[in-house]
């Protein structure tokens, strides 16, 4: 954070709008135009130039590189056009979710995108990149954004409607001094995702060492239905809102992201507290495993912060008789194998008995003891590091708007 922003360790605000100013988003831009798609699908490589698609784009500014495609140095050549530039901001204008953007880095050049996503190049004289993405990520102007579409079977808004939204434009070290507030936070946050990846490869690592590689020809096999129950809600949807409750539905998308934790970000169900105290028969526990059926099978959690319960395409098992952080390491090590247990059907799904036939190794409870005894420090580490990137995600979305707005102001050296 920049000299000036803080003051005795706390942020210097200022209340008050002066000198701002409302000004047409295509008045700050040096160029909008979009990505282009091969032609039936040709020019996808295996390596090659990166290829950013709307799925690689997130509603909190990130440009995901995991979800990145690519094309060969040809066609990259011949779609000029949609060729990225450092800070150019990636806007989603067609589809199911439009509105997320996403900074282009120089780590991630030479890129190029497809016709989902608009490119908007940002005239730096007059506003800065990420000023401009932080403010077209605020809810209400993702909620504004997706308005403008109707209700066509197919979303979508042009480069008009794009260039007519409003932003609310303070001068530019302004600008400067909230992005870099906000990075900061980010930074934070992205820190502590890393820390937690990292701990996850390490228990991975350390599972793959004891019971792959140093496997015990003695040890039994077993299917995993003799040593789990299960909390199952499936056919059963549970009246529910989109108002925030202490009680969310924990639903497929929320499942299987980067390490073990469950993605409370993305969930938009929840339940009042007598229909979760009433209504679901069986809760998960902590530790339990959380598995999705239906969808993107395989997809994998723990509980851990023993908030919600499952909604009726996620299934939690509860170890019995066996170490949970052992469970749910050796069913992440048989992801390949339920993947393929998929029925088939207009979208993937599996049994759940099919799913409780898989075999496993039983270790014996004294290096089981053992295992978990290493893993769960690794574990409480996650889940400390989640609850301040949750504290730190409330303050940055609490912070948007009112910085945003001008409500709280930040002093600048400008």
């Amino acid at each position: 954070m920049s000299e000036g922003l803080m003051e005795n360790g706390e942020l210097k605000v200022e209340n008050g709008g002066s000198a701002w100013r409302e000004v047409r988003l295509g008045d700050l831009l040096k160029l909008i135009t979009k990505g282009t798609t091969p032609p039936k699908g040709k020019g996808f490589v295996d390596e090659g130039v990166n290829y950013i698609k709307s799925d690689a784009i997130s509603y909190d500014g990130k440009i995901d590189i995991n979800k990145f495609v690519a094309i060969d140095q040809n066609t990259h050549n011949k779609f000029k056009r949609s060729q990225l530039e450092e800070l150019d901001i990636l806007f989603s204008m067609a589809g199911a979710y439009l509105g997320k953007n996403g900074i282009v880095f120089k780590s991630m050049l030479p890129a190029n995108t497809n016709q989902a996503l608009a490119i908007l190049r940002v005239n730096q004289n007059l506003a800065l990149p990420y000023y401009i993405s932080k403010f077209l990520s605020q809810p209400s102007m993702v909620d504004y954004i997706n308005n403008m579409s109707g209700q066509s079977a197919q979303p979508n808004i042009n480069f008009q409607e794009i260039s007519s939204i409003e932003i609310n434009l303070p001068p530019l070290p302004e600008q400067k001094a909230i992005a870099e507030v906000l990075s900061a936070l980010d930074d934070k946050i992205d820190l502590l995702h890393r820390q937690n990846k990292t701990l996850e490869q390490m228990a991975e690592t350390l599972f793959r060492q004891w019971f792959v590689v140093e496997a015990d020809e003695d040890w039994e096999y077993e299917e995993i239905l003799k040593y789990v129950s299960v909390v199952d809600n499936r056919g059963k949807t549970p009246p529910n809102t989109s108002s925030i409750t202490p009680f969310p539905l924990i639903e497929v998308n929320a499942l299987g992201k980067v390490n073990r934790l469950v993605d409370y970000s993305v969930i938009r169900k929840y339940v009042d507290e007598d229909t979760y105290k009433n209504w679901f028969r069986n809760k998960p526990k902590k530790y339990d495993t959380l598995l999705s059926t239906v969808g993107s099978i395989g997809a994998i959690s723990m509980y851990l912060l023993e908030e919600g319960n499952v909604a009726q395409n996620v299934i939690a098992l509860s170890a019995k008789n066996i170490s949970p952080l052992y469970l749910f390491q050796a069913l992440k090590y048989k992801t390949g194998e339920i993947l393929q247990l998929d029925i088939g059907g207009v979208q993937p799904s599996i049994k759940v008995p099919h799913l409780l036939s898989l075999i496993i190794p039983i270790p014996s409870p004294v290096i089981q003891k053992n295992f978990e005894k290493q893993v769960i420090e690794f574990v409480s580490k996650m889940e400390k590091n989640y609850k301040q990137i949750r504290t730190l995600q409330s303050l940055r979305d609490t912070l948007l708007p009112k910085l945003m707005s001008g409500e709280v102001r930040i002093a600048s050296n400008g």
